[in-house]
This record gives C-alpha cells, structure tokens and sequence, in this order.
C-alpha cells in the first residue's frame, strides 16, 4: 500500500533468511512459480517479513513480488475506518476485504502470467486505483496480510503469532494518524484476534513472539 511505513529491523531479516534456509529446495524444485503466505496480526510485521522473505530470495537469486492484502480492501483506510465505526459487522474477509480479487490475482500469478492487474491503495489519498505487476521472471510470489492463510494454492504458510499486546512497539513505529492507543482501534484488534488465532494451525512455519521461526510441517 502506498504511503504505508515498512521498518524492517535484523529480526525480519533473521526470520526471513531462516525460512529461506529451509524453502529453498522446494521452491528450485517446483515447475512454476511457488507462493508463500504471510498472516499475523496488525503490527506482527508482515510487511516487513514478507519484505525480508524477498530480500533473502533475492540473495540467492530468485526474483520475488509481494502482494499486500491492504491494497484489496474494498474501501481505502481511512474511509473503511469511518465504517466500522458506523457498522459493527463491517469486519472480516468476508466484507471488508476483496478476497476473490486477490485469489484471482495470486491464480494468474501461479498460472504462469507475464503480469497482473491488481488494485493499489494510496493511505494517505485515501483512494484505491490500479497498477499492472510485471512478474517477468518471477519465481516466488508472496502474499501478506491479516487473512492470507485462507487463501488457496499455497505452497508455504506462515503465521507470526504475536497479539496486540506484543505488536505495541511496532505498531507505535509505523503509527498512522492516531491509531495507536484509539480505544475503538483496541477493539478491532482485540476481534481481530479472535478471528485469526487458530490460523496459526494452518502453518508450515510459525514466527514466534520473539521471531524465533519454528518448523511446524
């Protein structure tokens, strides 16, 4: 997402390069290209695994694209915040999110496409257009956000299993407007929470609190 603040620390770095580590075989392997999911909570670092993932493909010469879930909202952030604190329900993958765009995206990307027309959130626009990916010589395709691991046609899952409490600091770091300490904002995550913690189950790879990686398949 545009005008979103990335601060990868050498613990991404070291998480990343773990699990590059262990993928790698796999992923030389595999005719086509391989998908990787990063999930977690707001501010468990996603962005920033999911950056340290490519930055440690990248080393070993394998080209790399992210895709962020933020960029597949139905509404850009600040106006989806305005509606859910107008509507209760407005909250989840299942309406707040363009889920099937996204599973389509991720589907052409595995299918072998030269490039994807995806959407492109602007934060402080607050607007959502378009851009077209060139996946030329991709090999890798990684996909970050809250929900990914309910998405289909994934290769390698990983979960980063820190809650609100634990994403204090980093959150605070990549603060947007007055999020942080928003009472209402504590609730969503604390929902937010309850929505994705079994997720961690669906892991290949679990980053723990201290973004230690533990091999789960």
């Amino acid at each position: 997402m545009k005008g979103d603040v990335v601060v990868i620390e050498d613990y991404h770095r070291g998480a990343g390069r773990a699990i590059v580590e262990a993928l790698t075989a796999r992923v030389e392997g595999k005719p086509g290209r391989f998908s990787i999911s990063v999930a977690g909570e707001s501010g468990s670092g996603k962005s920033e695994a999911a950056a340290a993932l490519s930055e440690a493909f990248t080393a070993r010469g394998i080209r790399c694209v992210v895709f962020g879930q933020d960029d597949y909202f139905v509404l850009p952030p600040k106006t989806n915040d305005r509606r859910r604190r107008q509507d209760p329900e407005w909250l989840g993958p299942h309406c707040e999110v363009r889920f099937d765009v996204l599973q389509a995206n991720l589907d052409d990307a595995l299918g072998g496409a030269s490039r994807v027309v995806k959407p492109a959130v602007d934060y402080h626009a607050d607007s959502v257009s378009t851009e077209t990916v060139d996946l030329a010589g991709v090999k890798v395709v990684i996909v970050e956000g809250t929900y990914v691991s309910l998405l289909k046609r994934i290769d390698a899952r990983v979960f980063i299993a820190r809650s609100k409490h634990e994403t204090l600091e980093h959150r605070i770091k990549r603060k947007r407007g007055a999020e942080v300490g928003d009472p209402f904002i504590e609730s969503v995550l604390g929902i937010e929470h309850k929505i994705i913690a079994g997720h961690r189950f669906l892991a290949d790879f679990v980053i723990t609190r201290d973004y230690e990686v533990v091999p789960v398949r």
